[in-house]
């Protein structure tokens, strides 16, 4: 899909097809309205019949209206015109899109960034649209014998604009194909079954990623990770036939004395939960215990893709956890390569033992902030639900920037309490640390274990175990939380 932008009158445009905005009431949006008074009142004449929900999002196609050039017009629903919100607008880019999908047009102009959202300006409203549309066009299909060909994408979007054209918006339109390109990526990887996205191939897809857009990779071995300690991390490997793997990925886009942001991606390619066994029912939905690491390399796509002015580093140590004779049992006691040394009392609690040894590594960067992301926690599902991150940080200041681009985003997060209180939760008679918390409070525990590898630098951790992917008839990766990261490092690049 392509995208453009430019200055036209609505209802001159011989696009295949034409969106343009109402509001609740049959208002009409300044475009509906150069449509409506051109068409000779042919469309308030139908919105009077009542055929237009005022649900934001609702859509109405409308065939060969006279007087216009264009053989279709899709009216979609803002909403109220004086309570427009980033959802509404949102959920209106997104009903646009499915009708678009579902029609034969191969080309559409498309009018709907000119609705103004409360603290939005056009560029947003620009960015998003561009990703929302890109992103209805992914498919996973890659392993399907024969391939739908029934539904046919538009080829080309024009974005029209009342105001001048300028850089900005034109930055805009890049940044939207940026990060639906990067939640692509995301999505291909947590979607591919674990006998495929081994960690081999993480491996392999990071080092084709730093080649295609100049980013240094390096991958380390298991003789690499034992030499440097890592013990927690290779504890965890070892009941699998799969190598182990730690990636590591340099994005120089800043100038060289800046400290980099660094980026930590838990990368279980499949979670059997090891001696602790998961229950089979739903078993297969573990392929997706590496969204984390999926996020970043995503994350690092979008920000190559726009080359950001900013130095990022990804660090993702990835492995399988399976069972076997030469498993980790509940009881056995490891050494990280902070030197803490932790109790396993439950090897499904697998993908913190993998963050805290790449949280180590990643004090060698000086970093500006470190930010793990992972599918960490059942826990996180339960007090948060499917909609939204769980957030915690050792730095305010941190957790807010954070906040406040998953908001711009729509890509929510919501800060869990990380208390000194909580520590009290992790005690073991027989080492450093247990791998679990006493019962409750089980996505704070986890952190709170994770804490204890990030005193030397600012840190916050996105637990997005109930928003890396979906259960149901709409299974499958979501690309989250890559438009919250990328708009994390589009801000911190502009400072």
């Amino acid at each position: 899909m392509e995208f453009t932008i430019k200055a036209g009158a609505p209802e001159k445009l011989k696009n295949g097809c034409v969106v343009a905005g109402v509001f609740s009431g049959a208002e009409l949006s300044a475009s509906a309205k150069a449509l409506d008074k051109a068409s000779a009142g042919a469309i308030s004449t139908i919105l009077a019949r009542g055929d237009l929900d005022d649900k934001a999002g609702a859509t109405l196609m409308l065939h060969a209206l006279p007087g216009l050039a264009t053989p279709r017009v899709l009216l979609v629903s803002l909403g109220k015109s004086d309570a427009l919100s980033d959802k509404a607008y949102r959920d209106a880019v997104a009903a646009a899109a499915r009708q678009l999908a579902a029609s034969p047009a191969e080309d559409a102009a498309f009018c709907l960034g000119e609705a103004e959202v409360p603290g939005r300006d056009l560029a947003w409203r620009l960015a998003q649209a561009t990703q929302i549309l890109l992103d209805s066009t992914y498919r996973c299909d890659e392993l399907k014998s024969k391939r739908d060909e029934s539904r046919k994408d538009v080829r080309q979007i024009v974005f029209i604009s009342r105001t001048k054209i300028d850089d900005n918006l034109k930055a805009a339109l890049r940044e939207g194909q940026a990060i639906a390109e990067g939640m692509a990526l995301a999505k291909t990887l947590g979607n591919l079954p674990g006998n495929v996205c081994t960690p081999g191939y993480l491996a392999t897809t990071a080092k084709k990623l730093a080649k295609d857009h100049k980013i240094k990779v390096e991958v380390l071995e298991r003789a690499d990770m034992e030499k440097l300690g890592m013990g927690s991390l290779l504890s965890v490997a070892r009941g699998s036939h799969e190598p182990p793997k730690f990636i590591i990925l340099n994005y120089k886009g800043g100038k060289a004395k800046d400290k980099p942001v660094v980026l930590v991606g838990k990368g279980i390619t499949f979670d059997t939960g090891g001696i602790s066994l998961k229950p089979g029912e739903g078993m297969d939905e573990m392929k997706y215990d590496m969204c984390g690491a999926a996020s970043v390399l995503g994350t690092l796509k979008a920000i190559a893709r726009m080359e950001l002015p900013i130095n990022v580093v990804g660090l993702i140590p990835t492995t399988e956890n399976m069972p076997g004779g030469s498993a980790i049992k509940p009881g056995d006691i490891v050494t990280s390569m902070s030197g803490q040394t932790i109790e396993i009392l439950n090897t499904d609690a697998e993908g913190r033992l993998i963050l805290c040894d790449a949280l180590t590594y990643a004090e060698r960067f000086e970093p500006a902030a470190v930010i793990d992301i992972a599918t960490l926690t059942g826990a996180c599902i339960i007090a948060l639900g499917n909609l939204t991150s769980g957030l915690l940080a050792n730095d305010d200041e941190l957790a807010a920037e954070l906040l406040a681009s998953g908001q711009a985003a729509g890509d929510k997060a919501w800060q869990l309490p990380l208390w000194d209180e909580y520590q009290d939760m992790l005690k073991s008679n027989f080492a450093d640390i247990p791998n679990i918390g006493s019962k409750g409070a089980g996505t704070i525990t986890a952190a709170c274990f994770l804490a204890r590898f990030t005193k030397a630098y600012k840190w916050a951790h996105l637990d997005i175990a109930g928003t890396a992917w979906k259960s149901g008839a709409d299974k499958g990766a979501t690309g989250r939380p890559v438009p919250l990261l990328t708009r994390f490092l589009i801000e911190r690049a502009s400072r």
